[in-house]
């Protein structure tokens, strides 16, 4: 795999965990209601929910640079780190406390990413597709978005945190992998051509929804469920995009190193759900009665 692509992705990684914690010491800090726009406004005259904006804005550039340089199915999995790189983030920025669970999951995420990097090396794939098999995939996501929806209003803090995080990263799945014909097409034909195709416009609606979905999930006060479910539902909805769309796949030659990278991928997965899944008690404090509960109405 590409070296600097690997740094590329690591670096945005680091950079949405700062973003993820300074939006949430924003929230907390406001006392809002994310989910209501009215609350959101107050968000833009935040220092730290700004701050947290220019370090996620400077995550997508870092991420679109190691796209550039290497394939889905490889940089975007690097993206769990986010969850590690929050944990001490959280601690320091916000208080909240990292059990054992989460040490452990921290360092099964690192062990698993450590080998996939070493082992995995895509093979084939192609850097744009027909728009039937974009939209093909989409529905696929689509009707697993739909559903998730039904369970926004269901079960604590922890578990709404959880499924907006999931929505979240699925959404900003779809915008990640659509830079790689973005950049093909910017390399090609310029800037304009790129306004010109519908690929842009989706980017930006996918994006700009699961952002603001990302917001409401933080707004529970939950920094490590929330980073957890986007950090792993990001990468897998990635590697699905990338091998149904792109035509992505592991190099199985030798067959070991195929299954080695499969099931070290799996362990980084694995390691970032025990993350996700630490008691409410070890994740953070129950937020204060100051900070009202999200809405979405």
């Amino acid at each position: 795999m590409s070296e600097g692509g690997a740094v590329l992705g690591l670096l945005a990684a680091v950079c949405f965990a700062f973003a993820a914690t300074l939006w949430q010491k924003a929230a907390l800090d406001e006392g809002i209601e994310v989910g209501k726009p009215k609350g959101f406004v107050r968000l833009l005259t935040n220092w730290a929910w700004l701050l947290g904006l220019g370090a996620q804005i400077l995550g997508i550039v870092l991420q679109a640079a190691a796209l550039d340089r290497g394939r889905v199915a490889i940089i975007q999995p690097l993206l769990v780190t986010t969850i590690v790189w929050a944990l001490p983030l959280g601690y320091f920025v916000l208080g909240q406390a990292v059990g054992m669970r989460h040490v452990v999951g921290a360092a099964v995420v690192v062990a698993g990413l450590a080998v996939f990097a070493v082992v995995g090396d895509p093979a084939g794939g192609v850097d744009n597709a027909p728009t039937s098999r974009w939209f093909a995939a989409y529905l696929v996501i689509a009707a697993v978005c739909a559903g998730l929806v039904l369970f926004t209003r269901r079960g604590g803090a922890d578990a709404r945190a959880a499924t907006y995080g999931v929505i979240a990263g699925c959404l900003y799945a779809v915008s990640a992998v659509l830079m790689k014909p973005l950049l093909t097409d910017f390399h090609a034909d310029g800037f304009v051509a790129v306004l010109e195709g519908w690929q842009v416009w989706v980017w930006m609606i996918t994006a700009i929804v699961g952002f603001y979905l990302q917001q409401i999930s933080l707004s529970f006060g939950r920094l490590a469920t929330s980073v957890a479910t986007v950090s792993v539902a990001n990468p897998v909805v990635s590697v699905f995009l990338g091998a149904a769309v792109l035509q992505e796949r592991l190099d199985w030659s030798p067959p070991r190193d195929g299954v080695i990278a499969v099931g070290a991928l799996a362990i980084a997965l694995l390691g970032a759900v025990v993350i996700s899944s630490a008691s409410a008690t070890d994740a953070s404090p129950e937020p204060t009665d100051a900070v009202a509960e999200p809405a979405t109405s």
